[in-house]
């Protein structure tokens, strides 16, 4: 997709091309916001399968599955066989993991780090445990991990979590907890691991330290300065420039949780009947789960957030409602019977929407039956805004697959023999119904359709109106450089200050007017309600059609 999906694909097959896997680079522009390792499993990903689309992803299936498993195995260590299988399905079908795993962002990796490594934690200091210090370091391991994943919050999440934890169970100024968990081999290993690439990264985009506590356009600080002080202290504190984020209000950052979470989350008032002191290892485990949950999402009330934000504490939510579920607490019955009221609503409102677009035709692609509101994109749901009635009408397959599934959820949960098995089928039914959709909306939110085109269309060079991030799919597809009309903003905003900034990037209305009337062959990618300015700046007679698709031409001068 169009945004970041394909820009994170871009720059690791930029470092495989390069040869430089230290500094990512967009169009020859450094990118120096986030950290590598994503990076370096797409790159190895290609390397192996070759450039496309699905093996860019293979990374971040692969860390899914592998999410689901490890918190079913720590579920089942802690708190035995049937709460394992519950926390692993829960987590599995879970409606946030599936949205936020169609995307190419690090967060299901990221939160299997912090996974890893507060079981290590817990593991080092049970009594019974053989193998300490292989678990100590495997804790230590994953930090290092988790810091070459997403930054500081990589480690300051596990770490946190745990200093929580351990003073709650009174094991913080204990002398055996600190010998078990090894700091000092642990931290070696931590450096060993982690320390390289930061260093390298400085070094080779001085300067080299600077602690400038505020952030504004055509400064440039490098990597240090941006990576820590931008990137992690003045984002935290809503400071950061670009500002190429938007903020979940606080009471929609917590209440999303139960949809991300449905229909489980209908059985979160169970877990408030657990026990969470003990000297026995599920009480403990429970308590660790709600400082692990607790602390991350108290720590983006006090940030900035988005939707996905809190997926690291997906597995320790996950977890409560495992043992919620294999409790028999008395609520069990009436969450089950509100999920089976919910899900006839659904099924009801599906059925409604079907019969009010029966004889609604669907022309072309979806696109042309959305609205636009750009003001919202830069939430990860922000695109949810711009469903019509009429693009339902685009959606009658999904619709169809997905009222099947509620049907099934609901006929289970109200007789309640086979609520499990039937609100799981459901699930599965809906995220391939979500699939389906997705289809449907590729032309929409990919330009790929544009950048076959260009493949197949003569020589010419390409400019790109807005920032990069709008056709991010068609450098994708296309592997090729462009010009960017007024594109020096956000992401590619900072590193086109650096000393050795490609000059050949960033364009204005005039240098534009010039090309496009000018003998060469030039291709124009452009959203439709923005390429009437254009028209009129160089002249209509000069523009084209090459193709139209998802509400955005490819126009060409000649």
């Amino acid at each position: 997709m169009d945004d970041v999906d394909a820009v994170q694909g871009q720059i690791a097959r930029n470092m495989l091309q390069s040869g430089d896997w230290v500094t990512a680079r967009l169009d020859g522009v450094k990118y120096l916001e986030k950290s590598p390792l994503k990076y370096w499993m797409m790159a190895v990903s290609f390397l192996v399968f070759g450039v496309h689309d699905w093996a860019a992803r293979v990374p971040i299936a692969l860390s899914t599955v592998l999410l689901c498993w490890v918190t079913a195995r720590f579920a089942a260590w802690a708190f035995g066989a049937r709460v394992g299988m519950y926390s692993g399905l829960v987590l599995g079908t879970s409606i946030g993991l599936f949205l936020f795993t169609r995307i190419l962002i690090p967060d299901v990796m990221l939160t299997l780090t912090i996974t890893l490594a507060l079981w290590g934690l817990v593991r080092v200091l049970e009594e019974e445990e053989r193998h300490p210090t292989r678990w100590a370091m495997g804790m230590w391991a994953s930090l290092a991990l988790g810091l070459l994943l997403k930054g500081l919050i990589g480690a300051a999440f596990p770490v946190a979590t745990g200093l929580l934890y351990l003073g709650l169970t009174k094991q913080l100024f204990v002398k055996r907890t600190w010998r078990r968990l090894r700091p000092f081999s642990g931290m070696l290993l931590l450096l060993a691991i982690a320390a390289p690439w930061h260093v390298l990264a400085t070094i080779r985009n001085p300067p080299y330290f600077d602690f400038t506590m505020h952030s504004e356009k055509g400064s440039y600080h490098g990597f240090f300065w941006f990576y820590f002080m931008n990137e992690h202290v003045l984002r935290f504190l809503n400071l950061r420039y670009p500002r190429d984020y938007n903020t979940v209000p606080r009471p929609l950052f917590w209440l999303f949780h139960l949809l991300w979470f449905f229909p489980w989350s209908l059985y979160f008032p169970a877990a408030i009947g657990l026990r969470y002191r003990g000297q026995d290892r599920a009480s403990r485990a429970r308590l660790l789960c709600l400082c692990w949950a607790g602390f991350i999402l108290t720590f983006f009330t006090f940030s900035t957030t988005q939707e996905y934000y809190s997926m690291p504490c997906y597995p320790a939510m996950a977890m409560l409602l495992g043992c919620a579920m294999a409790s028999g607490h008395r609520w069990l019955k009436w969450g089950t019977r509100t999920i089976a009221a919910i899900a006839t609503l659904a099924l009801a409102a599906i059925g409604a929407i079907l019969w009010m677009v029966r004889g609604l035709a669907a022309p072309g692609d979806i696109a042309s039956a959305l609205n636009s509101n750009p003001e919202v994109y830069t939430l990860s749901l922000g695109h949810m805004t711009d469903l019509t009635m009429a693009s339902f009408a685009y959606l009658r397959a999904p619709l169809v697959v997905a009222g099947i599934a509620f049907a099934i959820g609901a006929a289970g949960a109200w007789r309640r023999r086979w609520a499990m098995a039937s609100l799981v089928a459901m699930l599965v039914l809906f995220f391939h119904a979500a699939r389906m959709a997705l289809v449907v909306f590729d032309p929409y939110m990919s330009s790929r359709p544009l950048a076959e085109a260009l493949l197949q269309a003569p020589p010419g060079k390409l400019i790109v109106d807005d920032q990069y991030y709008t056709f991010s799919s068609v450098f994708f597809y296309t592997n090729r450089r462009a010009y960017l009309l007024n594109g020096r903003v956000n992401n590619l905003d900072y590193g086109s200050y650096a000393p050795d900034a490609p000059t050949d990037v960033f364009i204005g209305d005039e240098e534009f007017r010039r090309l496009w009337t000018g003998p060469e062959k030039f291709y124009l990618l452009v959203e439709a309600p923005k390429s009437k300015r254009l028209q009129e700046i160089a002249g209509e007679s000069r523009f084209h059609v090459q193709k139209y698709s998802g509400g955005k031409f490819l126009f060409t001068n000649y």
